[in-house]
């Protein structure tokens, strides 16, 4: 599953535009380019990684996030959210879909997911005549904090759930649970027993996240989170201690019901921060950690006491994403795409940082991926080849300078959301680029928590965001290119097939040049999403913390494990 991700990220800070002036130029340890394939991307991992043992035991952390709820149904469409999931990780690894952790499954740093033992103690797959048998070994102390057994029941539910779109669930996507026919126990509860209709691959794409029994109907599930966490419904090493809707807080302390490894810390704090509030709260040390992907906010923090820089690569793709619902024109679409000057954008958004990358190319993969392959649909860009797509598609300049068809101009308008001043401009960079090329495009502004709701309600006409990476695409390419599913509703019967065909291809380089494949042709055909940027992940973090930072597929939220994250002995 993608988490939808606003071109700050989930913890973007304000920070005053000053490309030049006082503050130093971030450098790190890692590379300032991003990583090829088959390059060591270890070295984009910088967590000052320690042994629980060796940490002060007790202490806390706070954190901020720029939205907490109202929906905190991590598997609907309002709830996927990158805040979301961040905040309901440490609580609820159980109910988690992406993030480096969640359900059965974990992964490392370079995106190999194993069993997550304080749930599925193993998971084993046979093939025979073309039907596949997965059985899962449940920990037989897994159990939710109501007492529910986290058993045969809740694999069954997750399944009933997300085997469908047409069931009444606003789930974000049904990934491969389409294919499953039955989930059953065997010798237990504790063992269950899953059939395929077709072969599912990869592994981890079922059961990466479970939903409690109890979350059983359309009503509870669309509805029960609204404005509530029910922890009850939860399994994780952290619980809930206060949610503060007025003060936009939450407080988790030691879960007593947790069965795994004890955690270091004995309590976490998330607080809901816009972005200029963020700074201050780092400098004067009311906060532990905040991301810093951009030179304005860099040269505001650099030199905040008692404070370290963490540089990695972050997972993120996106730029363009377009609301085709509203933008219907398919060339105007094309024109999009083709008025944008990729680099120049990153110019803007990434002067400074000592960061490089060449035009990423997929919404689904990082470029240092084995299975990379650049799909952007467009070779010609720039304001002259843009109003070439439109004049070939009727369109004629008018005594404006803009673009019309049937005495229409082009015309919409971009979302830009929070204060951000490098948002700003690398948002006002991208409508000169369309204005230049005809197209009549003024900014629409919100505010920073707002941006789930737009987002999921799809309020807006084009949005300079995008989505989580995952290290492979084979989910990813259902929830943004199948017709019944993508929420743009764009594609066709044969991609839909080729889609579908997909979980069922065993060979993981197979499978995800399959993948890309349907990419390349849905976004020549459509022109959806167009990735602009993947970017840096830099973090300033308190001194002395451990366990925290840029850590690839084990974290996407920089805390690879939440029992052992902690702070060094003095």
């Amino acid at each position: 599953m993608k988490h939808l991700t606003r071109l700050g990220g989930a913890g973007a800070i304000a920070a005053a535009l000053a490309l030049t002036g006082c503050g130093g130029t971030p450098s790190g340890p890692v590379t300032a380019t991003a990583q090829a394939p088959g390059s060591d991307v270890s070295k984009l991992v910088n967590v000052n990684e320690h042994p629980a043992a060796e940490l002060e035991q007790g202490g806390s952390i706070t954190l901020p996030l720029l939205s907490i709820g109202p929906d905190f149904n991590g598997f609907s469409k309002s709830g996927s959210s990158a805040d979301n999931a961040a905040l309901q990780i440490p609580m609820n690894p159980v109910g988690v879909q992406n993030g480096g952790i969640g359900g059965c499954w974990k992964r490392d740093y370079a995106g190999k997911a194993t069993p997550n033992k304080d749930f599925c103690e193993s998971v084993e797959s046979m093939v025979e005549d073309g039907k596949q048998t997965i059985t899962i070994k449940v920990n037989e102390k897994a159990t939710y904090n109501d007492g529910t057994p986290i058993d045969v029941k809740a694999f069954q539910n997750t399944w009933n759930v997300l085997k469908s779109t047409d069931n009444g669930y606003d789930s974000i996507s049904t990934g491969s649970y389409g294919s499953v026919e039955s989930v059953e126990a065997g010798s237990s509860n504790k063992e269950v027993v899953v059939k395929t209709s077709q072969p599912v691959y990869p592994l981890d794409s079922l059961f990466f996240g479970l939903i409690h029994p109890a979350v059983n109907t359309p009503d509870i599930f669309n509805n029960a989170f609204n404005g509530e966490l029910h922890p009850e419904w939860m399994a994780g090493p952290f619980a809930l201690d206060e949610f503060d809707a007025a003060a936009r807080t939450v407080t988790l302390v030691r879960n007593d019901k947790w069965w795994g490894a004890k955690p270091v810390l004995e309590q976490v704090t998330f607080r809901q921060l816009d972005t200029s509030a963020q700074v201050a709260a780092f400098r004067n040390g009311e906060i532990d950690a905040m991301q810093a992907n951009n030179i304005g906010l860099y040269q505001q923090l650099d030199g905040a006491s008692d404070s370290e820089v963490r540089r990695g690569q972050r997972l993120f793709a996106g730029g363009l994403n377009i609301n085709a619902k509203r933008i219907t024109d398919v060339a105007v679409r094309e024109a999009i795409f083709t008025a944008v000057d990729r680099g120049a954008i990153r110019d803007v958004r990434f002067n400074g940082l000592n960061w490089e990358e060449p035009n990423p190319g997929s919404m689904m993969l990082m470029p240092f991926s084995p299975y990379y392959q650049d799909n952007y649909p467009v070779s010609e860009s720039g304001a002259d080849a843009a109003k070439n797509v439109l004049s070939e598609a009727g369109y004629t300049e008018n005594a404006d300078g803009m673009m019309e068809k049937d005495g229409q101009a082009v015309t919409f308008k971009l979302a830009n959301f929070g204060e951000d001043p490098t948002n700003l401009a690398t948002i006002q960079t991208l409508q000169s680029q369309l204005q230049a090329a005809g197209m009549d495009v003024e900014i629409a502004q919100y505010g920073a928590a707002e941006f789930g709701k737009v987002m999921s309600t799809r309020e807006f006409d084009l949005s300079m965001s995008g989505y989580t990476v995952s290290p492979d695409a084979t989910n990813s390419v259902r929830q943004y290119y199948d017709s019944s599913i993508d929420q743009n509703g764009l594609g066709d019967a044969e991609l839909d097939a080729k889609i579908a065909a997909l979980p069922s291809i065993e060979d993981d380089a197979e499978r995800n040049k399959a993948a890309m494949d349907v990419e390349k042709e849905h976004m020549a055909k459509y022109f959806s999403m167009g990735v602009v940027f993947n970017g840096p992940q830099i973090s300033f973090v308190r001194t002395g913390l451990a366990n925290y930072g840029p850590a690839l597929f084990q974290s996407q939220f920089q805390v690879p494990d939440w029992t052992t994250i902690g702070w060094e002995k003095e």
